[in-house]
């Protein structure tokens, strides 16, 4: 198994005149998880919505956990060979971006999908895990979160499952 190149994150803002400027360009490398299935690099955060273009914290070193309260974060996810996640559900919308290699997508109920290089996938506050089908190519994916009431059956709010 051969680690993908490192996360290049390129920042932009302004000086003080106004004019656009590159603020940040860094290569970051992907770290792995307590869970041992993933190697994450956090790529950015944002406290709010709607954003505060203003603000300039760099939004990689906001405490950000899988999701964060109120806000919006991104990160780069590498699925290793042969791993899965735990099954798990947060209050958040979460658009997926397949970048390489193929991501099977299973539910609680045990149904199953196949992502491969360009697909994305919205996820709406399912129980899901993830699994790298493939025994040798790391996948890697793009994950934009944002937070979201809970999803409800029946009037009742249904809790969110971390690993």
């Amino acid at each position: 198994m051969g680690k993908l190149k490192d996360v290049r994150r390129v920042v932009t803002g302004h000086d003080e005149n106004g004019k656009a400027i590159f603020k940040d360009d860094q290569k970051f490398e992907t770290k792995l998880v307590n869970s041992g299935d993933a190697e994450f690099a956090l790529i950015w955060t944002a406290p709010d919505l709607p954003v505060d273009n203003n603000d300039e914290t760099d939004g990689r070193l906001r405490d950000a956990g899988l999701t964060l309260h109120g806000g919006s974060v991104i990160r780069v996810v590498d699925m290793l060979p042969g791993k899965a996640s735990p099954f798990h559900r947060t209050n958040s919308l979460d658009y997926g971006i397949v970048l390489c290699g193929e991501l099977e997508l299973e539910l609680d109920d045990g149904q199953k999908t196949l992502l491969g290089a360009g697909d994305i996938v919205v996820q709406r506050g399912t129980i899901h895990l993830w699994r790298n089908p493939s025994e040798s190519e790391v996948c890697r994916i793009v994950f934009i979160l944002t937070e979201a009431t809970a999803a409800e059956v029946n009037g009742e709010p249904l809790p969110e499952k971390h690993p």
